[in-house]
C-alpha cells in the first residue's frame, strides 16, 4: 500500500503531499522535514531507495526520484515492489509533462486540483489504480470537459437574470 506522496523542491517546500492514512497535520509536516533532510544528505550516485522505518514506522520504505528543482517521494509498505513504486514516479511525471508541457515547479503550485486530480487517477486511498500515462490522461481530459460543461450550467434562467436591470 502506499502511504504518502511528497513532492517538495530542493529548498524542502512540499509542493504536494497526500497522505493515505490520518495523520495529524503536525505529524505530517514533521515527517515532510524528516523525509527532506534524508534527502538532501544523500549523494547524488546512491540508490533512490531508502528503509524509511526510523521516519514512517515499521514495514516503510521510501523511494525518490529527483527531477530539476523537485523531489517526488512515494513511501510505502512491504506488499509493494520498490522498482514499481519508481516506475509509478515516471507515469506521474511523464503525465504531469504531457498535461503541462514540461511540467515546473509553478505548475505544480498554480494547478494544485489538476495534480490532484492526475494522481487520484493513479492512485486512490493507497491502491495503485493505473499505470498508464495515456490512460490516465484520457481520464484527465474527461475530468476536464465535465467541469467545464458544469461551469457552463447556470441555476438562474437568462430571463429572470435580467430583471433586476429593469
Amino acid at each position: 500500500m502506499i502511504k504518502a506522496v511528497i513532492v517538495m523542491n530542493t529548498q524542502g517546500k512540499p509542493r504536494l503531499a497526500k497522505f493515505y492514512e490520518y495523520l495529524p497535520v503536525e505529524k505530517q509536516q514533521e515527517l515532510v522535514r524528516s523525509v527532506f533532510s534524508v534527502l538532501c544528505n544523500r549523494a547524488e550516485n546512491v540508490s533512490n531507495f531508502i528503509e524509511a522505518e526510523s521516519i514512517f514506522g515499521p514495514d516503510s520504505r521510501l523511494v525518490y526520484k529527483h527531477f530539476a528543482t523537485l523531489y517526488f517521494v512515494f513511501v510505502f509498505d512491504s506488499s509493494e515492489n520498490e522498482l514499481a513504486v519508481l516506475d509509478l514516479i515516471q507515469v506521474f511525471v511523464e503525465t504531469l509533462d504531457k498535461c503541462f508541457k514540461n511540467v515546473c515547479e509553478l505548475d505544480i503550485v498554480f494547478n494544485y486540483s489538476k495534480i490532484h486530480t492526475i494522481l487520484d487517477e493513479i492512485i486512490f486511498g493507497g491502491q495503485v489504480l493505473e499505470t498508464s500515462s495515456a490512460e490516465v490522461l484520457k481520464a484527465v481530459e474527461e475530468i476536464s470537459k465535465l467541469e467545464a460543461a458544469s461551469n457552463a450550467i447556470t441555476l438562474i434562467p437568462k430571463s429572470a437574470s435580467g430583471w433586476r436591470s429593469r
